[in-house]
């Protein structure tokens, strides 16, 4: 399976996970999907990082804890406020700067095992995604698939992607969360499980910036 480079944004993503799909079916033999949506969707996947996350809670904890350090040192660079950290302001306080490396290499090794539990989830999809796809091809008698980032204009009819999602379902409604010892992923599924990170990141800012405006609007006092 190809996987491409550039990703759906996270506002089409969110709309393409959250709003209810209408019934797709393909437009003269022509139809368009997302991988990386398929996998965000996919119900194994969801369980298996819930699962995730409870096993690793304590270390996602911390790694909280180490951004938000992180952050602080970094706004403590930005000596004229404007939200930009120049090489200029980063090379004024070198042992500041040297921390926040310190910091966010703790961040990276203390990821590094729910990284690696998060890809082999991916991996597994990844085995079966081709058949599923296929099986969805075969139904619906299409002729020429595309990913979605890479076409300006399609009509909701065209998307299979929730097609391929409720076989990919059906076929795998389960994986393990824990990899064997030893294992190693795939270049392709570390791809695949990073391209999913950034799309989950996305939505997580997207609420938290939603939540902060409701929460702006609700202490705004009433006019009179």
């Amino acid at each position: 399976m190809k996987i491409f480079a550039k990703t759906l944004t996270a506002a089409s993503i969110a709309t393409a996970t959250f709003a209810g799909a209408p019934a797709a079916a393909q437009v003269n033999g022509i139809a368009i999907s997302s991988p990386e949506a398929v996998f965000l969707r996919s119900a194994a996947r969801q369980a298996a990082y819930q699962q995730i996350s409870q096993t690793y809670a304590t270390q996602l904890q911390q790694i909280g804890t180490m951004r938000q350090e992180a952050q602080t040192l970094q706004q403590s660079l930005d000596t004229n406020g404007d939200g930009q950290l120049t090489d200029a302001e980063a090379s004024a306080n070198q042992s500041v700067t040297t921390q926040v490396q310190q910091k966010l290499q703790q961040i990276s090794q203390a990821g590094q095992p729910i990284t690696l539990a998060q890809t082999y989830v991916i991996e597994q999809l990844l085995i079966d995604y081709n058949n599923a796809q296929q099986q969805v091809i075969q139904s619906k008698n299409i002729q020429l698939l595309l990913p979605a980032d890479s076409v300006q204009f399609a009509a909701d009819a065209a998307d299979v992607t929730a097609d391929i999602v409720a076989v990919l379902d059906q076929r795998m409604p389960t994986v393990q969360a824990t990899p064997p010892a030893n294992w190693r992923p795939r270049r392709e599924s570390l791809a695949l499980q990073q391209a999913v990170q950034q799309i989950l990141a996305g939505l997580a800012q997207q609420q938290s910036a939603q939540a902060a405006q409701q929460g702006a609007t609700t202490q705004q006092p009433s006019g009179r």
